[in-house]
C-alpha cells in the first residue's frame, strides 16, 4: 500500500486549520465546535481531493462553488431566530455561521495544496475573532450601547 504524503499532509493541515476555528468558538460555549469546523474543513479538502484526483480532467470551479453553496445550508442550520420581547425577531449565532463557512474556505485552500494561503487566512480569521470580540466588547462600553454580540452575531 502506497501512502502519499503530500495526501496525508492536506488533509491533516485541514483537520487542524479547521480544529483551531472551532476551539475559539468552544471556548465561548457556541453550539459548533471543534468537531464541526474540524469536519466542515476535513470534508472540503476530501472533496477537492477526490475531484483532483479522479480518472479524467476536472474543473474545479465548479467543485469549490458546491461546497460554498452547500455549506450555507450548514450554517443556516447554525443561525437562530428567537422573538426578543419588544424587539422583534433577533438573530443567533451569525460568526459561529460565518466561521463554519471560512472553516470549508480553509478546507478547500489546503486541498490545493495553497499553503500560505491557508495558514495566512487561518492566521487572519483567529486575529478577527479574538481582536474582534474585544473590540465590540471595548465599543459597546464606550458607546454606552447594550453590548448584543452574543445574541446578534456571536
Amino acid at each position: 500500500m502506497d501512502i502519499n504524503l503530500e495526501l496525508i499532509a492536506k488533509l491533516a493541515a485541514a483537520l487542524l486549520a479547521g480544529g483551531i476555528i472551532g476551539l475559539n468558538r468552544d471556548l465561548h460555549g457556541k453550539p459548533a465546535g471543534i468537531r464541526v469546523h474540524a469536519l466542515v474543513s476535513l470534508g472540503a479538502a476530501i472533496i477537492i481531493l477526490a475531484a483532483l484526483e479522479g480518472a479524467s480532467p476536472v474543473n474545479i470551479s465548479p467543485v469549490i462553488q458546491g461546497i460554498v453553496g452547500g455549506i450555507g445550508f450548514l450554517g443556516a442550520g447554525i443561525i437562530m431566530r428567537q422573538e426578543a420581547p419588544g424587539a422583534g425577531m433577533r438573530l443567533h449565532n451569525l460568526t459561529t455561521a460565518a466561521t463554519v463557512w471560512v472553516s470549508a474556505a480553509l478546507g478547500i485552500a489546503c486541498g490545493l495544496g495553497v499553503w500560505r494561503l491557508a495558514g495566512l487566512a487561518s492566521l487572519a480569521i483567529l486575529f478577527v475573532l479574538i481582536a474582534g470580540y474585544k473590540l465590540d466588547h471595548w465599543l459597546y462600553g464606550w458607546l454606552g450601547a447594550e453590548n448584543d454580540e452574543d445574541s446578534a452575531s456571536g
